[in-house]
């Protein structure tokens, strides 16, 4: 299971370092990242680019691995925006540098919650807001959702899925987001 969980999570982490974000935990299967700036609407779209780099990197690493006999697996991700405290935690003897805040709790529901509604991707309101109205074309509502442990039902929101099943459509969204590559 390691030699598994290495390859996925080197999926994962490179996506996130080639679009500008930092990988602030691995939680088991999980990776817990963030994409900062003073714009958040690039902060957006970098982790919306991270997303689109890691489902190329799954399909490349699934294909080996089928290629090898060895297993695949796919993933999910959640997007969400909040705020983050960070840092060592625990004792002189034992400390773990951890991540902690609503947001932590709020994105890994939104994540679980992927399975629930069959989509590979979901992201959260306050993170479809913030996009520009190009980026915003791109999401589509998969419902209101009562999170547990968060106080509040929200929107959920995923790929439109004609992305994936239309060439022009595809086509586009990579246009988007190899035009917010070469506007920063």
């Amino acid at each position: 299971i390691i030699p598994l969980l290495n390859d996925y999570a080197e999926a994962s982490i490179d996506a996130i370092y080639e679009t500008g974000g930092d990988v602030l935990k691995l939680i088991g299967d999980g990776v817990l990242a963030i994409f900062a700036g003073g714009d958040m609407s690039a902060a957006r779209q970098a982790a919306l680019r991270a997303e689109h780099r890691f489902r190329l990197n799954i399909a490349r690493l699934n294909a080996r691995r089928t290629g090898e006999g060895r297993p695949v697996t796919s993933a999910y991700v959640g997007l969400h925006v909040g705020e983050v405290f960070y840092g060592n935690i625990g004792s002189e003897d034992r400390l773990d540098f951890t991540v902690v805040g609503p947001a932590v709790n709020e994105v890994s529901r939104i994540a679980s919650m992927c399975r629930s509604v069959d989509r590979e991707l979901l992201a959260s309101s306050e993170f479809c807001e913030g996009l520009d109205p190009e980026g915003r074309r791109y999401l589509v509502s998969t419902g209101r959702y009562a999170l547990r442990g968060i106080g509040r039902a929200q929107d959920l929101f995923t790929l439109d899925p004609e992305i994936a099943a239309s060439r022009p459509a595809t086509k586009a969204y990579e246009n988007y987001l190899a035009d917010e590559l070469s506007h920063p």
